[in-house]
């Protein structure tokens, strides 16, 4: 069964729902959402009963359904679950035995700014304990930086405090905790109803520089596969011996330190977010991972590796980064930004009126062509925006 809500629903997603006669919550954004099989819509208590009684497989394409399954599926282990990786000092204490040596600590939003810098580490980042999508997010290396940060994050908060539930982002509270170094990568998995993990697409989110904490790109190769996906089963297995999964969708931030891999967070009952990466997992090795999900199916990753090429395919997120406030946008010129690369391959539009980005560009990129994907990093998109 699945759990549609805001922000939004991949065409991708809806055609899989209708031609594999998934189940979906008769919510007010499934109905809402005409091209779905009004065949497939279920009700609450139909839905509650599916999965307490049945045990349905369950998917959320957004956080925002949270709310729904804390409210329902109490007698389920589903609630614990999420919060295990949603409160992200929860998932510290989870996995501590694993990283004794981790620093991290809690800290309300108010009493933020009353911390001595001193007493802390010299390298952290400081983020909101329930968060989403890089929002409030401050890497900290000196007294300047933290000062900064301590201006800027009460706008920042004040900006975003109306988009998201409160089990999606909450800025009540923070999370000071040590800053990994090493190349940072997000891994597509579900856990099977033995617990063991099935790994869908592990893909290298690329940044400018050393300060950047954006979401502008993330990209998947063979030969990324091949390099990391041994690595990244065991660390799952090992995560997972502590946390106890079973039928359980997971979209998880590491990154790799000294060949040691180290979490950075994990997004429970999903694949990337706003519906995106497991879709780049369908443009780069022509599976589904719902249907794989849903189905219990396990890529062959071995046969997959040798069909494809070491192309790379990147999901561009087009947040707005031209420093014009919303009211003074008029349009995205998306066909000028198409023009720029080799091989597009999907582009899907959002209305930044709404929400703080232009959309989302799915693209093929040869190993010869790499400074199109460092081009659209630094880029402030700017050169696509008109001014009213």
């Amino acid at each position: 069964m699945i759990i549609l809500d805001k922000p939004y629903v991949s065409d991708f997603l809806i055609d899989t729902i209708n031609k594999y006669k998934i189940p979906v919550l008769k919510n007010a954004h499934a109905k809402s959402i005409n091209t779905i099989n009004s065949t497939n819509l279920i009700s609450d208590n139909d839905a509650i009963k599916s999965i307490v009684n049945d045990n349905e497989l369950l998917y959320t394409n957004s956080e925002n359904a949270i709310g729904w399954i804390s409210k329902n599926l109490e007698e389920t282990i589903l609630p614990k679950q999420i919060e295990l990786f949603k409160n992200k000092e929860k998932f510290r204490e989870l996995i501590s035995k694993l990283y004794p040596n981790f620093y991290f600590k809690k800290v309300e939003f108010n009493q933020l700014a009353n911390i001595d810098y001193k007493t802390l580490p010299k390298l952290i980042v400081v983020k909101p304990n329930v968060g989403f999508f890089s929002m409030g997010v401050h890497i900290i290396k000196n007294k300047n930086d933290w000062d900064n940060a301590m201006v800027s994050l009460n706008s920042e908060m004040e900006s975003v405090k109306d988009l998201y539930p409160l089990e999606v982002m909450d800025a009540k509270e923070f999370i000071i905790e040590s800053y990994i170094t090493g190349k940072e990568y997000a891994v597509d998995c579900y856990f099977n109803d033995t617990g063991e993990p099935v790994i869908l697409n592990i893909m290298e989110h690329k940044f400018s520089s050393t300060d950047d904490v954006s979401d502008r790109l993330y990209f998947t190769s063979t030969t990324l596969i091949k390099e990391l996906k041994d690595q990244v089963q065991l660390f799952l297995k090992k995560m997972n011996d502590l946390a106890g999964l079973t039928n359980f969708p997971l979209h998880i931030e590491i990154r790799i330190e000294n060949d040691m891999i180290i979490p950075i967070e994990g997004n429970p009952m999903r694949f990337g977010g706003w519906c995106t990466t497991a879709d780049l997992t369908y443009h780069a090795f022509d599976f589904n991972p719902y249907e794989y999900y849903f189905e219990q199916k396990t890529p062959d990753w071995n046969s997959i590796l040798k069909a494809f090429d070491d192309s790379i395919y990147s999901i561009i997120i087009l947040n707005n980064a031209s420093g014009y406030m919303v009211d003074q946008i008029k349009s995205f010129n998306y066909d000028k930004l198409m023009s720029t690369f080799e091989d597009p391959l999907e582009l899907r539009k959002i209305d930044h009126l709404k929400y703080p980005l232009f959309g989302f560009l799915f693209i093929k990129t040869s190993k010869d062509n790499l400074a199109e994907m460092d081009n659209i990093l630094v880029s402030n998109l700017r050169e696509f925006v008109l001014t009213r």
